[in-house]
Order: C-alpha cells, then sequence, then structure tokens
C-alpha cells in the first residue's frame, strides 16, 4: 500500500476528530489540509504520518496547537455566528484536557498513544482526561431529546444523560415522533441514530428539527462511513455503534461547549 493510500484511509477519521476539536467542518477541514500541505513538503513527515495513526494526529496536534488562535482571527470576517461564537470561545481556553478526552474516547487511542500525540507523559493524560470529565460534571444541565429505534440502546442512552444531570424530554423511533416530541418539548441537545424502524432517517428527522432553531446534534450510528465521505456537509458530532459511554460522554461534553453543532450545513 502507498503512502497516500495509508493516511488516506485515515483522513475520514482525523476530519471527524477535526470538527469536533474545533467546533466546525470549515475550520476542522482547514487544520487537516494544513497538515497534509506540511506533509506534501517534507518527505520525512510523510513518511512519518504514513507509520502510524497515532503519528498523522500527532503532527496535526502541532499544527492545529501553534496556530488555532490566528485561524480563528482569519476565519472570523467570514463565517457564520455559530463559527465566529466557537473560535471565540477556543480563543480563550487551554484545549489540551479537550484533546486528551476525545483521543481516548471517541477516537480510542490508548493513554500511551494520547501522551505522544500530545507530547505528555501518560500520567498527564490521566490528569487531563480527569479534568475534561469534571469540567463535564460542571455543566449546565439541558433538556434532550433521544431518536433511537432500539429500545435497549434508547434505554443506555436515557440512564446515561440521567446519570450526567440532563432531562429526557422524550425518546423517538421515528421521524415524526421525533418531530412531533420536539414540538412540544424543545430540547437543547439531540441524540439521533441515522436508521429508524419504520425506514425513515434520523438525518432527515434532524433536519426538520433544526428549523425549530439551532440544537447541538450528536449521530450514533454502525454505518459512519454514509456520512464520513467528504462528498457533502458531515456531522459535526458522530459516535459508533457499538459505543463506549465515554464515548457519548465526550461527544455531549463537547456539543455543550460550543453550544450548536450545525451537523447538516
Amino acid at each position: 500500500m502507498s503512502v497516500s493510500d495509508q493516511i488516506a484511509m485515515q483522513l475520514p477519521y482525523l476530519r471527524r476528530y477535526a470538527r469536533a476539536l474545533t467546533g466546525s467542518q470549515a475550520s476542522g477541514d482547514t487544520f487537516v489540509r494544513a497538515t497534509l500541505e506540511a506533509a506534501l513538503a517534507d518527505g520525512e513527515l510523510r513518511a512519518t504520518i504514513a507509520s502510524s495513526r497515532a503519528a498523522l494526529y500527532g503532527a496535526f496536534t502541532r499544527i492545529w496547537t501553534t496556530a488555532h488562535v490566528e485561524e480563528a482571527t482569519a476565519l472570523a470576517a467570514e463565517t457564520n455566528r455559530h463559527e465566529m461564537a466557537a473560535q471565540a470561545r477556543l480563543s480563550a481556553i487551554a484545549p489540551t484536557h479537550r484533546q486528551a478526552l476525545l483521543l481516548t474516547t471517541v477516537e480510542e487511542f490508548s493513554a500511551a498513544e494520547t501522551a505522544t500525540i500530545l507530547g505528555v507523559t501518560p500520567e498527564a493524560v490521566e490528569a487531563l482526561i480527569a479534568q475534561a470529565v469534571a469540567e463535564i460534571e460542571g455543566e449546565s444541565a439541558t433538556r434532550v431529546l433521544i431518536i433511537e429505534d432500539e429500545p435497549l440502546i434508547s434505554m443506555q442512552l436515557e440512564n446515561l444523560v440521567a446519570d450526567l444531570g440532563h432531562t429526557v424530554v422524550g425518546t423517538a423511533a421515528t421521524h415524526s415522533q421525533a418531530v412531533d416530541i420536539f414540538e412540544r418539548e424543545p430540547a437543547g441537545l439531540v441524540l439521533a441514530d441515522i436508521q429508524l424502524a419504520d425506514g425513515s432517517s434520523g438525518i432527515d428527522a434532524v433536519e426538520d428539527l433544526l428549523k425549530f432553531g439551532d440544537v447541538p446534534v450528536i449521530f450514533i450510528t454502525a454505518y459512519p462511513e454514509r456520512l464520513l465521505t467528504g462528498e457533502r456537509p458531515e456531522p459535526t458530532y458522530l459516535v459508533t455503534k457499538p459505543f463506549k459511554e465515554a464515548t457519548v460522554r465526550a461527544a455531549i461534553s463537547q456539543a455543550l461547549f460550543f453550544g450548536s453543532s450545525k451537523p447538516l450545513g
């Protein structure tokens, strides 16, 4: 397999991570593109990032860490209100603890791999994760709509949401149920499957919900490759089934941190 093919296999997942970290597809893709451009200009770097997934994420992290404040300023004049707000949030904080949480949960790196990516010790990674978890527990409670047609998964998500201190306003197994519940009980966060019980689409349901106003959305699906295609705007928050509860917690933390997701636009 060629170096370019090895890197290409990991790009959909690096783009997912970049979107979750930056809060927007446009900004996330800017940093992924900068990483690839650096690799094209440096044969040694290109060989390094093709050697392992962790090396690719490490290269991305070095570019993100040294450039994100400047990128926020550059994007502000040409992006929408949500992205400007997201970049303002990022410019005011040190995001290393969120990176550690995303890398070990959503991206499923080990503590040792995460330490290599972030340039810290494994002990420091554990401390960063603990800080991120503490922040999750301290977040303001919100109202959550769950769109999921598998009863056991729906119950698991309900329990997880309740454990985090949030309120479930309802669970829907179909597109129409989701819209009916949201009209009666507007939510501050939506967890949505893609394929629903009656053959309807969770993506279509979310598009209809967003007509009522912007709300963070996390897609949870067994078929992430159907959305990670690069052919259309992709969900900012995408969790793969079967999921680990820590992964969903991390996604919820990110979604509430930015307060918006615009997953389809």
